[in-house]
């Protein structure tokens, strides 16, 4: 019997050792749980780093020279990864299991990662392949339109950051959201590449915002750079080459409209018509300053790893000429991620993104804007660019004269680097401790030439012009370094139906910034000639020490915080989340504010997972969900030491006959003087149904932001006092949705769509009375922040009866042609008592819808976006002080009786219709069809036999249409937090077409 054993025991070894040195070749098919087949699954050997391959068309894969014991490892995007064992099959079919987007996915929080279904709040997860190709150089444009709760309001110009307000303007003194780069608290990210990122989230809600401290009120937007992975190495080439054009233009007169126009306002003025005998071109300023952009973006990215180490290295280059000529963008970029690993408990690695940036000479087209058509653009027998007509040329130039004599003379390098250096420790089980060691450093320097400008003007003698006095040169140069450390304790758990994450650190963060310049001017003939020989721009050039110049600034901030997190479920069903943090910082040390406390909590309620709702197959997943918090806003209104007042002058006094200048601060400080608080609570639900393919997201915020940072006006001869005052107050709702199926084996499609609405009013400021005034725009209690100000237009005078039987304008003087105020307050009479509020900027709402549709290997999608409810002040076409060129809506103008009832008589001296009123507010509202992508992606069957793991090209339209009411180049005008919305001429949004490819092997 025991030899029997012995005999068994051998064969079964004998056996087992054949079969590990056997070589096998392994196919089958991979499905999904519907029977579809999934094309592009990863197959790969376990522990063979080169061994694998990725499913065909059919869903079939094929292995050759696999050892017989072998085990293999499914993997596909949305699929849960699954490992089989060979034991000697040649044949495995595989049928892959979804794994949930909510349910499963996990994102990236504050100081950490979590499981979403364990989250309480509103987290939006932006993808790469979301952004990856689109022409835009700052990642933050992609996402236009694609997030509930967020508005960003892009510009067409090369280089230039978005806006970003993430549920509406929550404060006087800023509005731009926190950027967390790899654990790195950051004001901007303009200097990554959009192909080196792996995923963006955006947290709006005060349940993951609160750990964020004095930086969270304005929500934070999460990055997270790809760095490197286990498996067989891999290089990806990504190149793309676009163009682009100025397609919608403002509508302006031309020459012969012009000449007609001005006669009749010179008429009006009781002046003869213009001698046009000179003047006789017909110029499209427009035109001559525009041109066809064109662009590249290229980036090249290798990750590799071994038994112990991983390895990602991502270069990027960016080429984008500006709409206007002359302006240029060049970009360098580098991401470079490494992390080994010690031991099984012990890890170390680091992250670094850096960049190069020569940014554009930034032109305007203002003056294209005012230029009389009827000036040519040069001279041709001379050659030298034409002055314009004598009634403008004073206060506008030729518009040439920017791009062309001025075009690129300010040099600007940019240099960027910003990454970390970390160790994670397995303390127990369950128990991790992370040390994070952060630095970003910044230098930019900048040297610009103002040459001396010639002209030729028909009105002087020799015909030609110097518009310049001197030649001069500038220089500057700013540093900034910001250094952050955070040291996080993480504890993860299961005890029977209990789950639990507790998240505590300490974190430290330092700030400072510095910057210097000069300049230097010289009149012509004295010193060495600078000319256009760009190593002559350096202001040591020129020695007149008496025409120097200088200036500069410098500041800096510490904060440190404690801080901490839980997150609970029972049987995944009841949820609920607590944050804490506490932070000191440098800014209110003066007034005793120096620490402060910031918290939230949120609770969950899974539906889903309830006895009740297992009877019923519609619902598949049902989340209630709710937060409170009170969260930081480090706005300080630009003031970087707002306890501490500004020394400047203040008066005189006499003692005999010397006369010894006052100095005095600029401002009291309040003794309490600390940060704004902000105060949210949001409810919503998350909701799939029809086996996952529909997703609904409803909630409803409330967001308010208490103890404004304000200047309250000193009593008559004093300064003005700093102090915690007013009260701002945000509220809406947020929808998000989408549908997703496949119909039959070949076509595939999907929808989605979001929509938020913004209700913003100034609760309380200082008084009813009180107001913050910038232009046109105010600040008043009662009314939405940054409201236009002024008086409503009820029509134009027709004729002297019409004014006799109207109400008296105590404004102005009035004649037939004038503008007609409505009186607001009804006392009987037209008078600044009437102004009242005649726009607001801020949107009713924002909505964004996308349709992707595929078959087989083609896959197309458009993106549209919209914004409804908001006003435009136009501030573009109109002085008292210089003569512009006409909108052609002038050619409708009040030019006799009967003639207009809303735009005005031409004639600039008539200042009641240069005041501030509805006649310049325009309807903001529009709709663009953001974005339209078509792409094919080859067979795998036909890469493998050239050695290639994936090809995808497209072809790419960003901006094809906008439909808008507004006369300017867009709808889209930012601003700032007290002053948005009024259009100054703007910068036109182009139509960017591009062509692209995706390689990886």
């Amino acid at each position: 019997m025991k030899r029997n054993l012995l005999i068994t025991c051998v064969m079964l070894l004998f056996a087992v050792v054949s079969m590990a040195q056997n070589k096998i070749t392994v196919s089958g098919v991979v499905t999904d749980k519907t029977g579809e087949t999934v094309i592009g699954a990863s197959v790969r050997v376990k522990g063979q780093e080169n061994m694998g391959t990725i499913t065909d068309i059919d869903g079939k894969y094929q292995i050759p020279g696999v050892p017989a014991n072998a085990t293999l490892i499914f993997s596909y995007i949305g699929m849960k990864e699954q490992e089989v064992a060979l034991n000697g099959r040649s044949t495995v079919n595989l049928m892959m299991e979804e794994d949930s987007q909510l349910i499963e996915e996990v994102v990236v929080v504050g100081y950490g990662s979590a499981k979403k279904r364990d989250l309480t709040g509103s987290i939006v997860t932006v993808k790469a392949a979301e952004i990856a190709s689109k022409p835009s150089t700052n990642p933050l444009a992609s996402i236009q339109g694609k997030v509930a709760g967020v508005q960003v309001i892009n510009t067409g110009r090369a280089g230039q950051d978005p806006e970003i307000r993430v549920r509406g303007t929550n404060s006087i003194n800023g509005y731009t959201p926190l950027y967390v780069v790899d654990g790195l608290f950051t004001d901007n990210i303009n200097y990554l590449n959009t192909a080196d990122i792996e995923s963006m989230e955006i947290l709006k809600d005060p349940s993951s915002l609160a750990i964020f401290g004095v930086r969270g009120a304005n929500g934070v937007i999460i990055i997270t750079t790809k760095k490197a992975k286990e498996g067989k190495t891999q290089v990806s080439i990504n190149g793309s080459v676009g163009w682009k054009k100025v397609t919608d233009r403002v509508s302006l007169t031309n020459a012969e409209q012009f000449k007609m126009l001005y006669n009749e306002q010179r008429m009006n003025q009781g002046g003869d018509p213009y001698d046009y005998t000179v003047w006789n071109a017909d110029t499209d300023w427009q035109d001559e300053m525009f041109q066809t952009g064109f662009l590249t973006n290229n980036t090249v990215s290798i990750t590799a790893s071994g038994d112990r180490s991983k390895f990602y290295l991502g270069l990027g280059y960016v080429m984008e000429e500006g709409s206007i000529k002359s302006e240029k963008l060049n970009k360098f970029t580098v991401n470079l991620h490494s992390e080994h690993k010690v031991t099984d408990f012990l890890r170390f690695g680091f992250q670094v993104n850096g960049v190069r940036a020569l940014y554009p000479d930034a032109k305007g087209v203002g003056s294209a804007l005012k230029a009389a058509p009827i000036a040519p653009v040069y001279d041709a027998e001379s050659g030298l660019l034409h002055t314009l007509p004598d009634f403008q040329r004073a206060q506008v130039w030729n518009p040439m004269i920017e791009p062309v004599l001025r075009g690129a003379h300010n040099k600007s390098a940019n240099y960027r680097m910003a990454g970390n250096i970390y160790g994670e420790l397995d303390l127990m089980k369950n128990l991790t401790f992370k040390a994070t060691f952060s630095l970003d450093y910044a230098s930019s320097q900048s040297r610009s030439y103002s040459p001396l400008i010639y002209v030729y003007n028909p009105d002087v003698e020799g015909g030609k012009e110097r518009l310049t006095d001197k030649e001069s040169i500038s220089q500057s140069k700013s540093t900034s370094m910001a250094a952050q450390s955070d040291y996080v304790l993480t504890y993860i758990n299961q005890f029977g139906d209990h789950g639990l994450t507790l998240t505590a650190g300490l974190t430290t963060n330092y700030n400072e910034y510095s910057d210097l310049s000069g300049g230097r001017s010289q009149l012509p003939g004295y010193g060495v000639p600078i000319g256009e020989d760009i190593d002559k721009w350096w202001i040591t050039m020129i020695d007149d020490a008496t025409s120097a110049t200088n200036g500069g600034s410098q500041y800096k901030r510490f904060t440190m915080s404690y801080l901490f997190r839980a997150l609970y479920n029972y049987k995944n069903r009841y949820l609920l989340n607590a944050s804490y943090r506490r932070d000191g910082s440098s800014v209110f040390k003066r007034t005793g504010n120096t620490w402060d406390n910031f918290y939230s909590f949120g609770a969950g309620w899974v539906m889903s997972e309830e006895a009740f709702m297992k009877k019923q197959n519609v619902i598949d997943y049902l989340k209630l969900k709710g937060s409170w918090g009170v969260l930081g806003s480090q706005n300080t209104g630009g003031s970087r030491y707002p306890a501490y007042p500004n020394i400047t002058s203040s008066g005189s006094a006499v003692f005999g006959d010397n006369v010894i200048a006052g100095k005095g601060p600029d401002k009291l400080i309040s003794q309490t003087l600390g940060w704004e608080r902000n105060y949210s609570w949001e409810v919503g639900f998350d909701m799939h149904l029809l086996d996952g393919r529909m997703q609904i997201s409803p909630v409803y915020y409330n967001k308010t932001t208490k103890d404004l940072l304000t200047s309250v006006p000193g009593l008559s001869g004093t300064v003005p006092a700093l102090q915690n005052t007013g009260e701002i107050r945000n509220r809406g709702f947020e929808l998000a949705a989408s549908w997703s199926d496949k119909i039959g084996e070949n076509w595939r499609y999907g929808v989605s769509a979001n929509l938020t609405t913004i209700d913003n009013e100034v609760v309380s400021l200082i008084s009813k009375d009180y107001s913050i005034i910038n232009g046109v725009s105010r600040v008043s209690e009662g009314y939405p922040i940054g409201y236009f100000y002024g008086y409503k237009v009820a029509g134009v005078y027709q004729n002297e009866t019409d004014i006799e039987t109207s109400a008296p304008n105590q404004v102005a003087s009035v004649k037939p042609g004038d503008l007609k105020f409505a009186d607001v307050n009804g006392d009987g009479i037209i008078s600044e008592k009437d102004r009242t509020m005649i726009g607001n900027p801020t949107p009713d709402f924002t909505y964004g819808f996308s349709v992707n549709l595929g078959y087989k290997n083609f896959d197309l999608s458009v993106d549209m976006m919209g914004v409804y409810g908001n006003e435009v002040y136009r501030n573009w076409d109109s002085s008292a002080y210089a003569q512009f060129n006409y909108r052609t809506g002038h050619l409708n103008r009040w030019h006799g009786e009967g003639t207009s009832n809303w735009d005005p008589i031409l004639d600039p001296s008539r200042s009641v219709n240069l005041e501030a009123s509805s006649y310049y507010v325009e309807d903001g509202s529009f709709f663009r069809i953001r974005n339209i992508e078509l792409g094919y992606t080859f067979d795998p069957r036909l890469l493998n036999r050239i050695k290639l793991q994936s090809l995808r090209i497209y072809g790419n339209v960003q901006n094809p249409k906008t439909w808008s009411r507004n006369t300017g180049y867009t709808p889209e005008v930012g601003g700032s937090a007290t002053a948005f919305g009024v259009d100054g001429g703007g910068y036109p949004m182009p139509v960017v077409y591009t062509l692209g490819f995706n390689l990886s092997f």
